[in-house]
């Protein structure tokens, strides 16, 4: 490739990752001012910047639904498409299956159980107060990979078809034990329920705090692996053969995609379908290398997962659907769509 071709890439990964930061902002204000009362752009603006300015004549009515309630939960909505679709660009690339995403490890099924052992049972430790739910989900989801992990070490190597065919095992058995709690869930039935559907109507400003420093750091390890991730594109034959350590690659990437999607679905539960989609349309614009993949993949999912909660805030208000609906909604034809693709042979 020739020096031109290169600068020409390089200039087209910049617009694509400035373009996509444009639109996010776009995007977040857009949310910010609907909802069940409709704010006007600039008096949304004024409740963001009154801190910097306290000269400004803000609307104390909408400064309290913008910074208590829509900002968090955009924000919130923002960071959890971003984890999940992180994870979903890294677990295709290791896989080499556009089919694969960050809940075909098993995290999400261990986060869902450990939800439903913190609502069934009624579990309130004194000292967690209402992150019980999360901290059992978190639990559980980090158990499981633990679980799944070993499962799959075979001569002290993790084939990643062991890998993939241990997590879904480990996902049926974890998703049995939960429809089991579910029969006893009695009044606590809707809350589990709901949870299990996704929902971003719990986001606080605590679960942004905690949630934000997990992504920022499992981004930054991620792109230190964008390379290795490249060459192994080609096979682990051929990585090894290159001088990747494929097996540590391996474990770092497990790490930190169940991380990343364990800490999200903690906090606001299954939402399908994200980590299937936005890096597969965004492999197909961008190209298959992981340099830009994964910025733009996780820019997009943000991007995705807000439009979709717009959707699901202002459907069928004042009623609110779970955000996991419209990902399904959405997730399902597109699934479809790449199985009757993988029938013409498509590869990463």
């Amino acid at each position: 490739m020739t020096l031109e071709a290169v600068a020409t890439r390089r200039r087209r990964w910049k617009l694509y990752t400035a373009s996509l930061s444009i639109a996010l902002i776009i995007t977040i204000i857009f949310s910010i001012c609907i909802g069940s009362s409709f704010i006007p752009p600039l008096e949304a603006l004024k409740s963001l910047f009154h801190w910097v300015s306290s000269s400004m004549d803000v609307n104390p009515i909408y400064e309290q639904i913008v910074l208590a309630t829509r900002l968090p939960r955009v924000l919130m909505g923002c960071i959890v498409g971003a984890s999940l679709s992180l994870a979903g660009a890294i677990l295709q690339g290791m896989f080499r299956n556009p089919m694969a995403d960050p809940y075909i490890i098993g995290v999400s099924s261990g986060a869902a159980l450990g939800a439903a052992l913190a609502i069934v049972l009624g579990l309130g430790f004194t000292a967690l107060g209402s992150a019980t739910i999360p901290a059992m989900a978190f639990l559980l989801a980090m158990i499981t990979l633990i679980v799944v992990y070993n499962l799959s070490r075979v001569g002290g190597k993790v084939p990643v078809m062991t890998l993939l065919l241990s997590g879904i095992a480990v996902s049926i058995f974890l998703s049995s034990i939960t429809s089991f709690l579910s029969m006893f869930a009695g009044e606590k039935l809707h809350g589990l329920y709901f949870w299990l559907l996704g929902s971003l109507s719990v986001a606080r400003w605590s679960h942004v705090i905690i949630t934000t420093p997990v992504l920022i750091a499992c981004s930054i390890a991620a792109m230190l692996y964008a390379r290795d991730l490249n060459i192994m594109l080609m096979g682990e034959e051929t990585a090894i053969t290159l001088g990747v350590d494929v097996e540590s690659v391996k474990l770092m990437l497990i790490i930190i995609s169940a991380l990343v999607t364990s800490i999200a679905v903690s906090f606001t539960g299954m939402i399908a379908f994200v980590g299937l989609i936005v890096p597969h349309i965004v492999r197909l614009i961008v190209g298959p290398d992981h340099r830009v993949l994964l910025p733009c993949s996780t820019l997009f999912g943000a991007l995705f997962l807000v439009v979709c909660d717009d959707i699901a805030r202002v459907a069928l208000a004042p009623t609110q659907i779970p955000v996991g609906v419209i990902t399904a909604l959405a997730g399902g034809p597109f699934f479809i769509y790449l199985l009757r693709r993988r029938k013409k042979e498509y590869t990463l």
